[in-house]
């Protein structure tokens, strides 16, 4: 299983050489309890490499921490029984990055989505999809869109121009405003049919 040294104070340090692991911090009844640091053996370079930092509870991820997931994707903000679950930032392999609310691991509540052709998704989140009130901004054409989000999909909504002129990829003529007296009113009528026919 490995060796196990701790002092007077309750710090200690747990190393798994089979599982090529080591626990560096606090302990309690036993178990990692307080803040300490999680490292991982890495073959291809035969050195640990920092996995997660944080806080820890009754031996699971707990409170505030830093996940590494690779050298370029990470997770810093709250956990909750090891699983994100709170506020926090998540850097991903592919350069996106989300911040805002988590819940078990998924995105949850509300958050801002940063996509790498600039585009971002700014609203409420459900189970990891857009859902709910969210405002999309398409900044390669310079346009929003701004309504009413179903599992990912806009259901109930408009779409404007903004700063369209300096996009990268502008649309070849404007929007043209909208003429209706109470545009709320009739998106709102929109949105209660629509939530309406879900329940049927």
């Amino acid at each position: 299983m490995g060796r196990f040294v701790i002092d007077h104070i309750g710090d200690g340090t747990q190393v798994w050489k089979r599982a090529g692991a080591v626990y560096e911090g606090e302990w309690k009844q036993n178990v990692r309890d307080g803040y300490g640091v999680l490292s991982k053996l890495r073959p291809s370079m035969n050195e640990y490499v920092k996995v997660y930092s944080g806080t820890w509870r009754n031996g699971k991820k707990e409170g505030f921490g830093t996940y590494f997931y690779s050298s370029s994707a990470r997770y810093e903000g709250e956990w909750v029984e090891n699983k994100r679950s709170g506020w926090g930032r998540m850097n991903y392999e592919n350069g996106e990055v989300y911040e805002g609310e988590w819940l078990k691991d998924k995105r949850h509540g509300q958050g801002v989505l940063w996509l790498v052709n600039e585009n971002r998704y700014e609203g409420s989140w459900k189970e990891g999809k857009k859902h709910g009130h969210g405002c999309f901004f398409y900044a390669n054409r310079g346009q929003l869109y701004e309504g009413f989000w179903v599992d990912d999909v806009p259901r109930c909504g408009t779409v404007c121009d903004y700063d369209w002129k300096h996009a990268h990829t502008p649309p070849l003529y404007p929007i043209p405003p909208v003429m209706l007296q109470d545009v709320q009113s009739v998106l709102v009528e929109g949105r209660g049919r629509f939530c309406a026919s879900r329940e049927d």
